[in-house]
């Protein structure tokens, strides 16, 4: 393919590299210029334009990406149709990602026109994920090039999903005094919660002594009516011969693996009796935060069978996001200062939904006072001095209606991206020292600094290692006091997102504290400010 500018006048058959775009005519990339078109573009005054045109034998990028996607094998997969060049592949079913990282380096280095970037190895996914995309970057690519793609993709597999295939589980629970009944209903609960993602079901549980024998004896009971037994015990296997290896081969079965190096989930136990799995959980399986327990039990309920091999390849990568709340963690936790923490409020939005003429809603006044300066009146009453407000839309005016109060005003250029640039904004601006940043919408008028208060106190009664989140009924609403540990990935949002992604994976406990209806009520029309007594500005 030849690419590069060239006149206008010399352009026709070939095929615009970039869209050309003008008041007069818009034509799209990979546009082929009829004679009609190349008069258009000169009487706009476009007297020069980049092309590409075909040399023998090469393929459009779109049916060069279709070829290439053809020669995989189908398999529990679905493809999209090509467009600017790509290939959507979508798993059909849920099911265990399996990639090939030799065949896909292989492919993607036959030329850096084709490419194809996939999900890493042995991840779970549900039906319609996506799993993989194939682009061929320039507009065409040489025939040649995508016959040894194909035929690779045809010899090797680059990725297949493994469906999980449905199993009837017993959960074996062992029981000593220092174990609390609640720790192991919840155990019951999260492991359910797991084996549903599956279509499998926690059929049984039994709570036995921590002993060797009764362990053996339940294994033995539960075998017949069960595909797959998974131990929880009261205590941390902490020897080869401990208990539940032991139990395991004193039913009959056999231990593959004791141990492996995923942290969470170092002291696992890999068995069977018969065709059946037996997986001793690690303490930190008692927890929904991911862990090495997920990895070897999405891999049996996919099919396969991990090796010695398999086990012990899992320390790249293995080395997961702590998990607070298990007993010895990786490090004796330390309590942060309580102090600061700031209060940032968010008042850079355009309020779209206000229309074009229903005003600024953070100016419409209750009780003769602008719902932005209201807002900002009860986050000082609750933290003195360290209260910063981010704006953007109509700045001077949300700036005029907070003249003479003791806050910090910092400005969002980029406002009208979404939320996360005022989030980031904000964190920026607030002490470097401090422990939390308690985010809060101006736009919430029952939100009181008692209300705020009680959030911060509860940050500090967790040691500020928590994040706290104000519920209505149980909802989950706002404000959110977001702790120093999470700063790192809200620096990292962008677009319209808050920080609901952060909260449920940061793998801290998050605690609720029921505040009402005003954790819930924002007021974005003017119907909505008016219904809550506001007065809208003219």
């Amino acid at each position: 393919m030849r690419f590069g500018p060239v006149k206008t006048s010399e352009a026709e058959g070939a095929m615009l590299a970039h869209a050309v775009k003008t008041d007069e005519i818009r034509l799209p990339k990979g546009h082929r210029l009829s004679p009609a078109d190349i008069a258009a573009l000169i009487a706009c005054g476009t007297l020069e334009v980049v092309v590409a045109r075909l040399d023998p034998g090469d393929l459009m990028e779109d049916e060069a990406a279709t070829r290439i996607a053809a020669a995989i094998a189908p398999d529990h997969l679905r493809f999209s149709q090509a467009a600017t060049g790509r290939v959507n592949v979508y798993s059909r079913v849920a099911g265990l990602f399996v990639a090939k990282r030799d065949t896909v380096n292989r492919l993607n280095r036959i030329d850096p026109a084709i490419t194809l970037a996939c999900l890493a190895d042995h991840v779970p996914v549900q039906a319609g994920d996506m799993v993989a995309t194939i682009k061929i970057i320039p507009l065409a690519v040489a025939g040649q090039l995508v016959e040894e793609a194909q035929k690779l993709l045809r010899s090797h597999a680059a990725f297949e999903v493994k469906p999980f295939s449905a199993r009837r589980a017993a959960l074996i629970a062992t029981q000593l005094p220092t174990l609390k009944p609640q720790v192991m209903d919840k155990t019951k609960t999260i492991l359910a919660a797991r084996l549903r993602q599956s279509g499998s079901e926690l059929v049984t549980e039994r709570r036995v002594a921590h002993t060797e024998g009764a362990v053996a004896a339940a294994i033995d009971e539960l075998r017949a009516d069960h595909d797959l037994l998974v131990v929880f015990g009261a205590s941390a296997v902490a020897d080869p011969d401990d208990v539940i290896p032991a139990a395991v081969r004193r039913a009959g079965g056999v231990v593959d693996h004791v141990g492996m190096p995923v942290d969470p989930g170092n002291l696992l136990v890999l068995g069977r009796v018969g065709e059946i799995p037996v997986i001793g959980a690690p303490g930190c399986a008692r927890s929904p935060r991911e862990n090495g327990f997920d990895w070897i039990l999405d891999r049996i309920l996919a099919g396969e069978w991990p090796s010695f091999d398999d086990i012990t390849g899992l320390g790249v990568g293995g080395l997961l996001g702590e998990i607070p709340t298990r007993p010895q963690p990786r490090e004796k936790a330390t309590a942060l200062p309580l102090g600061p923490v700031e209060i940032v409020v968010l008042a850079a939005g355009r309020a779209s939904r206000m229309g074009p003429d229903g005003g600024h809603k953070l100016l419409a006044t209750f009780d003769g006072v602008p719902l932005v300066r209201r807002s900002v009146e009860a986050a000082i009453a609750a933290a003195p001095g360290g209260v910063v407000v981010v704006t953007g839309h109509r700045e001077t005016d949300i700036r005029a209606a907070l003249e003479g109060l003791p806050a910090k005003l910092v400005s969002n250029p980029d406002y009208m991206s979404g939320m996360a640039s005022s989030l980031t904004i904000g964190l920026s601006a607030i002490n470097e020292r401090s422990a939390g940043m308690l985010v809060m919408l101006a736009d919430m008028p029952g939100v009181s600094s008692d209300d705020l208060r009680r959030l911060l106190d509860r940050f500090a009664a967790e040691g500020g290692r928590a994040v706290i989140r104000a519920t209505a009924d149980g909802q989950r609403g706002n404000p959110v006091i977001l702790p120093r540990q999470t700063f790192s990935a809200v620096r990292l949002l962008v677009g319209d997102v808050g920080a609901r992604h952060i909260i449920e994976k940061c793998g801290l406990p998050v605690i609720d504290v029921e505040l009402g209806s005003a954790a819930r009520l924002d007021l974005d029309t003017p119907e909505q400010i008016v219904a809550a007594g506001g007065i809208l500005e003219e």
